[in-house]
């Protein structure tokens, strides 16, 4: 995050709000983000599958995959297009028979590492998180009980049916008492656009992708010229703090 980003946060929560990270990412990759602002409560994780406290790994909130859906994504594995690789979530960690360039980049851009199951089989079918297929030409599964969203240009994410970020969102808010009139998001990607909506204040960045521009309340500075600090500033005049 830029400093501009980190100090508003920083300021932010000495005001008394609280950071919540929400993102695709796995508990081992957002970790290191959570040390980076030294946040120390609740995460939205795999665009909202689960939602973990990552101060001491409890587990607040948690979807599956239903095994009969699992199950047809292993067969659909073998007619996914030449250049698209799954990697499936289970248990915390990631997994990915396939060794190839796109992989290797995909695991050092998230800061994790990819295990090889020994079979796709192997793993637990009723504890799967979600799934990812990365790759060029994505393919546009339709499995019954699922969600597909993509997060990137060549991510495609299949989850548990009815799990968004906005969902996890809404959940976590309830559990901890606050009105959703109370609360800021903001994202840039189309996986964000539900929880820009729920938020009583939804923000996307100018350089956002333009279906979450149009889904904003506001929209602000680019993401390198201090889109959450723009964000924190109008979250300080709405509570009228100084």
């Amino acid at each position: 995050m830029v400093p501009a980003g980190r100090e508003a946060l920083r300021r932010f929560r000495a005001a008394g709000g609280e950071v919540v990270i929400a993102t695709g990412r796995s508990e081992r990759s957002a970790r290191r983000y959570y040390g980076e602002l030294g946040l120390d409560g609740p995460a939205i994780l795999y665009n909202g599958a689960r939602t973990v406290n990552l101060a001491d790994g409890a587990v607040l909130r948690s979807r599956s995959l239903p095994p009969t859906a699992w199950k047809a994504l292993l067969d659909s594995f073998e007619d996914l297009p030449e250049g698209v690789h799954p990697v499936a979530f289970s248990g915390g960690e990631a997994f990915a028979v396939s060794d190839v360039p796109e992989l290797r980049e995909y695991a050092r851009r998230d800061g994790i590492v990819l295990r090889h199951p020994g079979d796709w089989t192997a793993l637990p079918a009723g504890d799967i998180t979600k799934c990812m297929l990365i790759g060029d030409p994505l393919p546009d599964p339709r499995i019954p009980d699922t969600a597909t969203v993509r997060s990137e240009a060549t991510y495609l994410e299949v989850l548990p049916e009815g799990t968004s970020k906005g969902v996890a969102l809404r959940e976590l808010a309830r559990g901890a008492g606050v009105p959703l009139a109370e609360v800021a998001a903001i994202g840039d990607n189309p996986n964000d656009t539900d929880m820009i909506t729920v938020a009583g204040l939804g923000a996307a960045p100018v350089d956002g992708h333009p279906d979450v521009r149009s889904s904003a309340d506001v929209v602000v500075r680019a993401c390198a010229d201090g889109a959450v600090a723009d964000l924190v500033d109008l979250a300080f005049q709405a509570n009228g703090w100084s």
